[in-house]
């Protein structure tokens, strides 16, 4: 992780525990932070936390939805003139919906789909423009892989069209011969922050944020594709 030293990434989701969870991990590792959300107010304990006279200035809040354009677009330029140019992408806003009504599975499939494609054009476009050998995570989910009974309705649809976006983004990259920016689906299975006495096992958060720091871990030469993870003990 040194060489991603003082480098700035840029966070959706935040305000969810994997999102915090993330940003904890990549501030202690050295990197400048800068967060997407709706709500700010949901992560002012992570800000009083993140307050130390050494971490002050490696944590910043933007206000907006990654499915609205506008936000992210206002974002990247925020961040340009106010932060630095963006390395690191990590795309973790996503949804689960149960109630199986249309309008439901619009705002699932702008905020799963919509949002990360959103996200990840402007980082690449970012990144190529700047000449940055930057690497965005698209935080994606077992289901992808394997449809279970847990998640319902399209949640898993929603989460195969990151499978395929990943993917394609890193073809077309790769027919770039001087593109250096890699991209990379993370599948976690079930996570939870706590579990209760009785529970069946499932990750924590700082599992995947363990998992990112791994694939940012790995030499310049080499591009995780594709990581899953689940917990030891089998899922159901």
């Amino acid at each position: 992780m040194k060489r991603w030293e003082g480098s700035v990434a840029f966070v959706t989701g935040a305000n969810s525990e994997i999102g915090k969870a993330v940003i904890r991990q990549l501030v202690d590792n050295g990197l400048k932070v800068v967060a997407l959300t709706g709500l700010k107010k949901h992560l002012d304990e992570l800000v009083k936390e993140l307050s130390s006279k050494s971490k002050k200035e490696k944590f910043y809040i933007c206000k907006g939805e990654v499915n609205e354009e506008s936000d992210v677009l206002e974002a990247y330029e925020w961040i340009k003139d106010n932060v630095g140019k963006v390395s690191i992408v990590i795309n973790n806003a996503g949804e689960k919906i149960s109630e199986s009504t249309t309008e439901k599975w619009r705002q699932l499939l702008d905020v799963n789909v919509l949002g990360v494609c959103i996200s990840t054009r402007e980082a690449i476009k970012h990144m190529k423009k700047n000449n940055i050998d930057g690497h965005v995570i698209n935080l994606n989910s077992f289901v992808n892989h394997k449809v279970g009974s847990l998640d319902g309705d399209i949640y898993g649809a929603s989460k195969y069209a990151v499978t395929s976006l990943t993917e394609t983004i890193g073809l077309e990259l790769a027919k770039e011969n001087n593109s250096k920016i890699r991209v990379t689906s993370l599948s976690p299975g079930a996570i939870k922050p706590e579990l209760k006495p009785g529970e069946v096992s499932t990750l924590a958060p700082s599992d995947v944020t363990d998992a990112i720091i791994y694939v940012l871990s790995a030499p310049q030469s080499v591009n995780v594709s594709e990581l899953t993870i689940q917990v030891t003990a089998k899922e159901v």
